[in-house]
């Protein structure tokens, strides 16, 4: 509920500064829609929530023309990108930064691929760091294409007992990177003649190089 009214809020805000946009025309018709949109726009948030209720009428997807008439504003298209807010928190799907737990999925999709020298490409195989940076480039978040570049990114993880899902583990030197997958399992592209895969994380704290957190912690 206070997510919901905080959102409203939100809405009656941008709301008000479209209805200043708008220039009053000179006719008597045009002095009466500024007139309601004033009114609309300087009514408070239980009023504002009663109007967006009745417009979007209990759909996923609100009717743009329909909003903006309850609310005494013209110019529909304004509120076109509202209404896609709208609708796009109505269906309940996050929208905000990717996660570890994000990571993990992706990864797991490519358990199988072989390991390649040099290779970046799924479909014929990937090497260690050309894995990694697949991954987080499905997901949107770039990262360099080596692991001696990578190992830089992010921020630091202090131990392997304080690693979440989706951290990457970097050993021996910066020779080899892995994908954390919480509760001392890993996933990489091992060595040549091997497939990526998910195994007991061997990393341990005598031989890693780094760990990086690139996106916010996963699970536990």
């Amino acid at each position: 509920m206070t997510e919901a009214i905080g959102r409203i809020q939100s809405i009656e805000s941008m709301l008000q500064q479209l209805s200043q946009g708008i220039r009053p025309q000179a006719t008597a018709a045009s002095t009466t829609a500024s007139t309601a949109a004033g009114a609309a726009t300087s009514t408070d948030s239980a009023s504002f929530a009663q109007a967006l209720s009745s417009a979007v009428g209990g759909s996923a997807t609100p009717d743009v023309s329909q909003l903006s008439s309850s609310l005494g504003l013209g110019g529909s298209a304004a509120l076109s990108g509202i209404a896609g807010a709208l609708s796009s928190a109505g269906t309940g799907t996050a929208t905000g930064a990717v996660t570890g737990d994000a990571v993990v999925a992706d990864a797991k999709k490519y358990v199988g691929v072989p390991y390649v020298w040099g290779g970046t490409n799924p479909a014929v195989g990937m090497d260690c760091s050309g894995f990694v940076q697949r991954v987080f480039k499905d997901l949107g978040v770039d990262l360099p294409r080596v692991v001696s570049d990578q190992m830089r990114q992010g921020t630091p993880v202090a131990s392997l007992a304080q690693a979440k899902p989706g951290d990457l583990l970097v050993s021996f030197g910066g020779e080899h990177i892995s994908i954390y997958l919480g509760n001392g399992k890993a996933i990489d592209a091992p060595v040549p003649g091997q497939t990526i895969q998910i195994r007991d994380a061997w990393e341990q704290q005598s031989n890693l190089t780094a760990i990086r957190r690139i996106v916010p912690a996963g699970g536990s």
